[in-house]
């Protein structure tokens, strides 16, 4: 044995030792690249070999056979930026839960969430949270968000939320909503949905407004509930220029399923008569009434109508005067307001279906509100048994202002001079506006000198009045045209607009020449 050979054992020592690692690793790493560790025991080895050594040196350890004899340190994470080896994680664990704890948070639901080093940053989170206006028990509700970095995910995450429209006093209650929120990528997850609300015409100052009041508009996949609804609902009609509006009135459709939401009830809509482009247009102006639940509200409501005495063949003009009646408690609405027709109005239950085939808002309408006008008509003199036949001809007596029904019953009887009978066959007198239609046209009704009911000169349009007026002869009085919704337009004593033919041809693309007003 040579004195060398004695010799190395010491260098080697030496060397591990300036280098920073054991000799146990150092022989390891003589086996893995002998190379190196000659030239740390020759002076004169060439540079390179020594930068070899750094690149290579973290590879001999991570593979060595003894690693797991080396003391149990990790690298710090993303989150926490602490270094803690396996016994100081759980003596801070245990310190961090009897601090959750000492506040009234029930730390369960941690038990598998990395938490950070220190007490500290845990009360970092707590307090910057109760700031947002959060309280003890909606941190409960959703403990994982003190999962969340202050620096690295709320304060990102809110920015952007303000950036997009949320107000920052509003900033609390939308976490409240929506906790998940604070777990999510700004990029990748929240970036990309305000971009689709963008492209489906949702206007910019808008978008906050929309993610309040439907926040888990920020959790959906673009591919998938989202896309489908709003192409369902272009097929059957719904202008693609609208889909912004009723994204904003009503978010929530985003969220529901074609198959088992939408179009059921589009269907069962449509099998009551109504056109899919009228069911679009009902659509357009009212997207709340796709939450309606088919099964549970829109069927019994449906049938409770029947019951009532409503005519099936008129439910499509009742709909599509008021498509919230679809949606109401309405058995009770009807039981109550019947109830108050006959007793105050004496009105039958057969006349109350005639007034709701005729006017359905009138459920909602209070009832003292539909006492003033019925009241003032009784103060004129006018019997209880005409009051009712003349709100069972014209339900629309009910909701006008009293003050305007005052100005146009003294024209009435000082101007025009007429009897009160005149009123009970023409209710819809106190419809028409004394200023715009009635004077002007009894004026000049004076002026040619024609005598003639309220319903010639009042009921028609501006066009056929000049018309009547031109005429040599007062024509015999008819009804006006009327229209069944999703048929022919029909004129009394006239043929019908469209033929039978062209109704083939047409189809649904079917030209409805008067669409009953939404």
């Amino acid at each position: 044995m040579t004195a060398l050979s004695f010799l190395r054992p010491r260098k080697s020592a030496k060397f591990s030792l300036v280098l920073g690692i054991s000799h146990h690793i150092y022989e390891n790493l003589g086996l893995f690249c002998p190379k190196i560790t000659k030239s740390f025991l020759n002076p004169c080895a060439h540079q390179s070999l020594i930068q070899s050594f750094c690149r290579v040196l973290p590879l001999s350890v991570l593979y060595s056979t003894q690693s797991s004899k080396l003391h149990e340190y990790e690298m710090p994470t993303v989150t926490w930026g602490a270094v803690q080896g396996r016994k100081e994680k759980l003596v801070s664990r245990v310190i961090i839960c009897d601090y959750l704890k000492s506040l009234g948070i029930v730390p369960d639901e941690l038990e598998h969430l990395e938490l950070p080093s220190t007490v500290e940053v845990m009360r970092e989170r707590v307090e910057f949270l109760q700031k947002l206006g959060l309280t003890i028990d909606d941190i409960n509700e959703f403990p994982l968000m003190l999962g969340c970095s202050v620096r690295k995910n709320m304060i990102p995450v809110l920015g952007y939320l303000e950036k997009i429209g949320i107000p920052r006093p509003k900033l609390g209650e939308f976490i409240k909503n929506y906790p998940q929120v604070l777990h999510a990528s700004v990029i990748v997850e929240l970036a990309p949905v305000v971009k689709l609300l963008r492209g489906l015409d949702v206007e910019k100052e808008d978008i906050g407004y929309v993610l309040q009041k439907h926040p888990e508009l920020l959790g959906y996949k673009l591919e998938g509930t989202m896309s489908t609804s709003v192409a369902y609902l272009v097929s059957i009609g719904v202008n693609p220029r609208d889909i912004g509006p009723m994204v904003t009135q009503y978010p929530y459709f985003l969220a529901m399923r074609v198959g088992t939401m939408i179009k059921p009830l589009v269907d069962f809509i449509v099998s009551l008569g109504l056109p899919k482009k009228i069911v679009a247009r009902m659509l357009e102006k009212r997207a709340y009434i796709l939450g309606y639940d088919l099964e549970e509200t829109v069927r019994p409501n449906i049938d409770c109508l029947l019951s009532f005495g409503i005519r099936k063949e008129l439910l499509p003009s009742v709909i599509a005067h008021y498509p919230q009646i679809l949606g109401l408690p309405l058995k009770a609405k009807l039981s109550a307001q019947q109830f108050f027709f006959d007793l105050k109005l004496k009105i039958d239950p057969a006349g109350f279906a005639q007034v709701i085939e005729k006017m359905p808002q009138i459920l909602c309408l209070h009832q003292h509100v539909i006492m003033k006008p019925v009241e003032f008509l009784l103060g004129r003199g006018i019997p209880s048994s005409d009051v009712a036949k003349m709100v069972v001809k014209c339900p629309q007596l009910v909701a006008c202002r009293v003050e305007l029904m005052k100005n146009s019953y003294y024209f009435f009887k000082s101007e025009m001079g007429r009897p009160i009978k005149e009123l009970v066959e023409f209710p819809e007198y106190f419809t028409y506006s004394l200023e715009s239609r009635i004077k002007p046209r009894y004026e000049r009704v004076q002026r040619k000198g024609i005598r003639c009911s309220l319903n010639w000169f009042l009921n028609v349009s501006e066009q056929r009045f000049e018309e009547r007026l031109k005429g040599d002869f007062i024509e015999t009085e008819s009804l006006g045209p009327s229209f069944c919704m999703g048929g022919r337009l029909e004129v009394p004593g006239n043929e019908t607009i469209v033929s039978d033919d062209e109704e083939d041809e047409c189809d649904e693309q079917f030209l409805h020449r008067r669409i009953v007003s939404l």
